[in-house]
């Protein structure tokens, strides 16, 4: 019994999914609903298989951008969050632009990058970004402007300078932010790759990335090898993130409580 309740989180998502495609099944059935609406699982697996090759060129392409992107969107976020942090006169000038940058529609933003940049890999990489950025920032700067204010006294009261201030106390108290920033970043970096991929991908050696096949596969109607390049990004958006909680975990869990007590 105790073995079953400390597995629950591996066993309940499984059975969940039975449930989903017991569900599925039974639905098309029922209804008699045709292949090129909803396809049945068996005719997607059959799909998968036969375009695995293709399916996973595609998904190197769109990971290629979308961890480019991530990583760029990391390194410049904590630069720019311990610029903002340190200067309130430039938190406040820069703050409002890159909120503005955020929630402007990356349908307005992608097509501008391809004329600049042309199709592939870096309008892709860039693309992604412009969506991964401002969670990293918004995160890390606030985690850097929020250390409590004893200890930045207790800090200026041993004579301790602006860069042992940063490095000593204002970084370790932000790294958990950063981290917080960096998962939300990761959930939506294939979201980014993937928009990348369709707004400005292209099929350099006949496979483009799995935005861009999808495209392809709507064009040749092939609606269950379209719906295996879905669950094909969905797998790549599973590792994408486990990778940034492996990191999070890597990093925190000997000295942060928010290990202990979390779900994942």
């Amino acid at each position: 019994m105790n073995f079953l309740k400390h597995n629950l989180r591996w066993y309940l998502p499984v059975l969940t999914g039975a449930l989903i495609l017991f569900l599925w099944i039974l639905v098309k059935e029922l209804f008699g609903i045709r292949n090129f609406i909803l396809p049945s699982p068996l005719k997607i697996a059959q799909a998968a298989i036969a375009e695995r090759h293709v399916l996973f060129q595609s998904a190197m392409i769109t990971l290629s951008g979308a961890s480019l992107g991530f990583v760029t969107a990391a390194i410049a976020g904590i630069l720019g969050s311990m610029v903002m942090a340190l200067s309130g006169n430039l938190r406040l000038s820069l703050y409002p632009y890159i909120l503005i940058l955020q929630m402007t529609p990356m349908a307005i933003f992608a097509p501008v990058l391809v004329i600049w940049l042309g199709p592939g890999l870096p309008a892709v990489t860039v693309i992604t970004f412009l969506i991964c950025f401002f969670p990293i920032v918004a995160n890390t700067t606030q985690g850097l402007i929020s250390v409590d204010k004893n200890m930045v006294d207790l800090f200026r009261m041993i004579n301790a300078d602006r860069g042992q201030e940063v490095r000593l106390l204002r970084l370790p108290h932000a790294l958990p932010y950063f981290l917080t920033g960096l998962r939300i970043a990761g959930s939506i970096a294939m979201i980014g790759g993937i928009t990348g991929d369709l707004f400005a991908g292209n099929a350099s050696g006949g496979v483009g990335g799995l935005g861009f096949m999808v495209l392809v596969y709507n064009a040749q109607l092939k609606i269950p090898a379209l719906w295996a390049a879905g669950f094909t990004a969905c797998l790549c958006g599973f590792l994408f993130v486990s990778v940034v909680i492996a990191l999070n975990w890597f990093l925190l869990h000997k000295w942060h409580d928010s290990i202990a007590k979390s779900d994942v």
